[in-house]
């Protein structure tokens, strides 16, 4: 099962109380932004999610993801994290 853009989108408005045409200009720009800094080369780091970064390998550029402490423990990865999930 997976869910779309358009379904995360109605997802958050009803847990935040807005609008779906508000939650979506921020989940576009939240995405763009992320889009941006992997393009420049930065990695961003979603607290309690994890960490998006590329990195050069050989001729190209490879995505990757480190999922946070939280994330690991919730799908009984080797974890530190001791709060709620």
């Amino acid at each position: 099962m997976s869910i779309d853009k358009k379904e995360l989108i109605r997802r958050i408005s009803n847990r935040v109380g807005k609008e779906t045409g508000t939650v979506e200009e921020v989940v576009d720009a939240t995405f763009n932004e992320i889009y941006q800094s992997l393009k420049q080369g930065e990695s961003v780091n979603l607290r309690d999610f994890g960490t998006f970064y590329v990195r050069v390998e050989r001729e190209s550029w490879a995505f990757k993801f480190n999922p946070s402490q939280r994330l690991r423990k919730l799908f009984g990865w080797s974890s530190t994290y001791k709060g709620d999930l």
